[in-house]
């Protein structure tokens, strides 16, 4: 069986060859770390939005994010309520406070969710399962994949150890444990009883609140009522569907901060740092094996079949970096999810992409360097 002239002309120059696959191997891992932050991003900051048992969201007008919400009248659910196809609207309050270790006494911001027990608004199973333990004065629950520098919180609870701490210098209980996870902006979450929030936040008032969750009826159409409500709700609060709510919070982080932007930048150094290393070993190949091709013209082999050996090598140099870029990224990914608890994970689509975007980088470096190939007259070269 022949071995094709492109990798018997790759294998030649074992060294050069390994130097290229590690610099296409380095900008495949840079695009996957950068996208995966990215997404981790994305993904990080509406954990909580998904979360949520609801149809449609009120919020305040004023409101960018999950993390700067502006408060708006209660009054605006109970009017809610009156149109037709609600089947109920419950208010939910946000906010950081201040958490006190109870190894080490240093406190850290926490987010803290509050919302009436009789009406739950989360798909958390593990939270609905404990909502008779949240309607206990200065009871919260804590969120295991909280980050390690709040103290060993679910470690202690589960090995039956009672836990008392402080939040905003008030004194709680931790009374049970969910699972909810961190994001770029959220350390932590606890989440209790509108009560137990507002003896927490004692500058916030019952009647305003951050968050308003609208459940439809069975069978009510949520087009039709999201524009229902947007005509009989004035304009001091917005309606948005679900969807409209997770891409509001994705807009923000996306436009209204430089972090969407930054790790989108990093990806496109990778592409341009990758098809760098690709194009000076794909032209100094072509510079060093110039007679060859120029003889090869000379026996009437035409120009498009030397192009197509050039390419062939940069599509067999796109794979050999894939595959190991692929998977050290898939350590990389577990070792960051591990010491940062972001929902960082490797995702099909994502690789796709990127092997798409290795191959187009090797095959512009090849374009780029076929040219010094199109010179190789023999005439000239062995004059």
């Amino acid at each position: 069986m022949k071995l094709p002239l492109a990798w018997l002309q790759l294998t030649r120059e074992r060294v050069r060859l390994l130097v290229a696959v590690a610099g296409i191997g380095f900008a495949v891992i840079l695009m996957f770390l950068q996208l995966g932050f990215r997404a981790a991003l994305f993904d990080g900051a509406v954990r909580l939005h998904a979360s949520f048992e609801a149809d449609i969201f009120l919020i305040g007008p004023k409101s960018s994010a999950l993390v700067s919400m502006q408060s708006f009248s209660q009054r605006r659910l109970y009017q809610a309520m009156a149109v037709p196809g609600v089947a109920g609207a419950s208010p939910v309050y946000l906010g950081f406070g201040r958490f006190r270790n109870p190894e080490t006494n240093e406190t850290r911001g926490i987010f803290a969710v509050g919302f009436n027990p009789g009406e739950p608004v989360f798909r958390l199973g593990e939270v609905n399962r404990q909502l008779a333990s949240i309607r206990k004065p200065d009871t919260v629950l804590f969120d295991r994949a909280s980050r390690s520098e709040y103290g060993p919180i679910a470690a202690r609870y589960t090995g039956g150890k009672s836990i008392v701490t402080e939040v905003n210098d008030r004194r709680v209980r931790v009374g049970g444990l969910f699972q909810m996870g961190t994001s770029f902006a959220i350390n932590g979450t606890l989440i209790t009883s509108d009560l137990n929030f507002l003896r927490l936040f004692g500058e916030r008032s019952k009647g305003l609140v951050d968050l308003g969750l609208v459940r439809l009826a069975p069978g009510a159409d949520p087009q039709q009522v999201q524009a229902d409500l947007r005509a009989a709700l004035p304009a001091d609060v917005r309606v948005l569907s679900r969807q409209e709510y997770m891409n509001f919070e994705k807009d923000y982080w996306n436009r209204s901060t430089p972090i969407g932007y930054i790790f989108a930048l990093g990806a496109a150094m990778g592409f341009i740092v990758g098809t760098i290393i690709v194009y000076q070993i794909l032209y100094t190949d072509v510079s060093d094996h110039l007679a060859e091709y120029a003889t090869l013209k000379a026996i009437g082999y035409t120009n498009g079949y030397l192009l197509g050996v050039v390419f062939q090598e940069a599509f067999l140099l796109s794979l050999l970096g894939f595959i190991p870029g692929f998977a050290i990224s898939l350590g990389l990914y577990d070792l960051t999810r591990g010491a940062t608890l972001l929902p960082l994970a490797m995702d099909p689509l994502r690789a796709a992409i990127i092997f798409a975007l290795t191959v187009l980088m090797c095959a512009l470096s090849g374009a780029i360097a076929v040219r010094r190939l199109r010179s190789a007259d023999p005439a000239e070269i062995f004059a």
